[in-house]
């Protein structure tokens, strides 16, 4: 009878030695409660509790968690409906809290997150709810983490999955964003008509412009030429006034020698003057010569000489000097 006793008891022992042990392992800790009253928190590693006094209150993971947020329809502020779903990630700071402040903790989170989905989304239009997921997911984030923080927890991220707009909307833009693209394709061939009518505009008025230069250049080329014909005209009409001076002079001085050559010549040469202008008149249709032609002829003869004698006076060699 003491031998079952003696075992009885080194049994319970040995229970109640196993009963006090409590081992945390990595990313969990665990709550301990005395009597039912919350006494502490242990992390990670080997602990002692008193058996049959205190227990275990709640096994709480300490990593990051992920929540999917089922799909539900949420009311635009434009009145489309859509369906969105999405995820939450979520880690628990403190235990004691995560276990004492609310019950059902994933299923607290999830519930807040479907109404602050819809309330959010339900202040925008279809077209903000499009284009602005990050301000969604930043919004959500900030409202549920400041909800959630009494809670001993830390809303890390909130993500919207998918937007999911009625078909007929879906068609309806897909409408618009072709007409939107046709209008930009117009615009861009209408720039390009218009910078190349501007090209062209501008490349016949450069045309314009060499060609006024151009112009200009013959003009001034033209001018200068005329100017350089007149210097020649005027310069041979000198040099002949001064052959005819140079002719005149010798002529008088051989008159003033006597030489009846001379007084010929000026008397043929008159006499040929007046006949060509009265040949040049156009109201003159006929000449009445009242000299006769041996006396032309030989005023005629009388110049002949008198070039001959001219000629050979600028030939003969002058006399030496004495």
């Amino acid at each position: 009878m003491g031998t079952i006793l003696t075992l009885a008891f080194v049994a319970f022992a040995l229970i109640t030695l196993f009963k006090g042990v409590v081992t945390v392992p990595q990313s969990m800790e665990y709550t301990i409660e005395r009597f039912g009253k919350y006494r502490g928190t242990f992390s990670p590693g080997l602990h002692w509790i008193i058996p049959y006094v205190d227990r275990i209150g709640h096994r709480v993971p300490m990593m990051e968690q992920v929540l999917d947020v089922p799909s539900q329809e949420v009311i635009t502020m434009d009145n489309a409906m859509v369906g969105v779903d999405g995820v939450v990630f979520f880690q628990v700071l403190d235990a004691a809290k995560s276990a004492y402040e609310v019950h059902n903790l994933e299923y607290a989170i999830l519930n807040l997150t479907m109404t602050n989905l819809r309330t959010v989304m339900g202040s925008m239009d279809l077209d903000s709810l499009l284009s602005n997921r990050d301000a969604i997911n930043t919004r959500l984030l900030s409202v549920v983490d400041d909800a959630t923080t009494p809670w001993g927890v830390k809303v890390t991220r909130i993500e919207v999955k998918d937007i999911r707009p009625p078909t007929d909307l879906v068609n309806a833009m897909a409408r618009q964003m072709k007409a939107e693209r046709e209008k930009r394709a117009n615009i861009l061939d209408a720039e390009g008509f218009r910078a190349a009518a501007i090209l062209k505009a501008e490349g016949e008025r450069q045309s314009q412009i060499l060609a006024a230069e151009a112009e200009k250049q013959e003009q001034i080329l033209e001018a200068e030429g005329r100017k350089e014909a007149a210097f020649r005209d005027a310069e041979a009409r000198e040099r002949e006034a001064e052959a005819e001076a140079k002719a005149t002079l010798m002529v008088s001085q051989a008159i003033a020698k006597g030489d009846l050559n001379a007084i010929n010549y000026f008397i043929a040469t008159k006499y040929v003057e007046a006949l060509t202008t009265i040949g040049q008149a156009p109201n003159q249709k006929l000449v009445l010569m009242p000299l006769e032609a041996s006396n032309v002829i030989g005023a005629i003869g009388g110049i002949t000489e008198l070039a001959k004698s001219v000629s050979q006076g600028a030939t003969r060699p002058a006399a030496p000097d004495a």
